[in-house]
C-alpha cells in the first residue's frame, strides 16, 4: 500500500443528541452526533398514530383521488356505452352490401 494517501481511521463514537445513546464505531470521522436515532424516533418507538396535517396536504390528496377516481369511473362508463352502440356501415357496404364491400377491399389490396 502507499503511504500517506489513506485517511485517519478512528475508533469513535455516535451519540444521539435526543435521548442520548452511544455506539461505538470506527470511522475517518471523529465524534459523530446524529439528531435523533431509532431508539427515540417516533416512527421505530410507536408513538406516531396521527398523521400531521400540514396546510392541508392530506386534504388537498384525498380530494384530488377522488376527482381522478371520478374522472376514471366516467371514462370507463362511455367506453362501455360506446362498446354497445351499434357499428355503422361503411359507404362500401351501404352501396355493395357487406361481403361484396369485403371483396372489392381484397381486390384493390391485391392489385
Amino acid at each position: 500500500m502507499k503511504k500517506d494517501i489513506h485517511p485517519k481511521y478512528f475508533e469513535t463514537d455516535i451519540v444521539c443528541s435526543a435521548c442520548g445513546t452511544v455506539w461505538k464505531i470506527g470511522s475517518t470521522r471523529n465524534n459523530l452526533r446524529v439528531s435523533i436515532c431509532a431508539n427515540c424516533h417516533p416512527f421505530f418507538t410507536g408513538d406516531q398514530r396521527v398523521i400531521v396535517d400540514t396546510e392541508g396536504q392530506v386534504d388537498r390528496f384525498m380530494k384530488r383521488l377522488a376527482t381522478a377516481q371520478q374522472k376514471q369511473a366516467s371514462a370507463e362508463k362511455r367506453k362501455q356505452e360506446k362498446r354497445q352502440q351499434p357499428r355503422k356501415k361503411s359507404l362500401l357496404e351501404e352501396v355493395y352490401g357487406s361481403e361484396e364491400a369485403d371483396a372489392t377491399v381484397e381486390d384493390t389490396e391485391s392489385a
